[in-house]
């Protein structure tokens, strides 16, 4: 890495750590939640802030499937939706990393990473810089609610400087 890289060790996911990029998803007794189906089954109630119909646009819902990174985990491109709220759940019982940085102007100095539950899922707001869904260790499979339809939702930039991600100085 060269004199101007930067690394980034992750943190523990929160709610209140990652309101200024969207939203956690969790099966918290503090979320909303009420029993249904006769008592058998309880739903934790509108967990994120769902933003897919603007400009024409409708929901998706889709499967990814992730490979993990070669380590030392180098970061090369970010990316955000400007039209819509990117929402992605974990299937697999594995950890994995996200990597967001605000909305606007891409900031590279802005750049946070956070080490995320199995039982934990992140709903990016729309234009919110992310880098792609990061696996750690094992192949692993996200279901994800984002925006389809008309007009361009993807804006990438490369990082020059890369980032690199200290996976060994745990989330604290």
């Amino acid at each position: 890495m060269t004199a101007e890289s930067r690394t980034i060790t992750p943190r523990a996911l929160t709610p209140e750590a990652f309101a200024p990029y969207g939203d956690v998803m969790m099966v918290e007794t503090t979320a909303k939640h009420f029993e249904i189906n006769e008592g058998h089954t309880t739903r934790f109630h509108d967990l994120a802030r769902l933003d897919l119909e603007r400009d024409g646009g409708h929901p998706l819902l889709s499967i990814f499937r992730s490979q993990p990174k070669a380590l030392p985990l180098i970061l090369e491109v970010m990316e955000r939706h400007p039209l819509g709220s990117q929402a992605f759940y974990p299937l697999s019982p594995r950890p994995y990393l996200v990597v967001v940085a605000p909305p606007g102007d891409f900031d590279p100095a802005a750049v946070v990473a956070f080490l995320v539950r199995p039982d934990q899922g992140v709903n990016y707001h729309a234009g919110t810089w992310h880098h792609y869904s990061l696996a750690l260790d094992e192949t692993s499979d996200f279901l994800v609610i984002d925006r389809g339809g008309p007009g361009d939702n993807l804006a990438e930039v490369r990082l020059s400087p890369p980032i690199r991600i200290d996976l060994e100085g745990g989330a604290s």
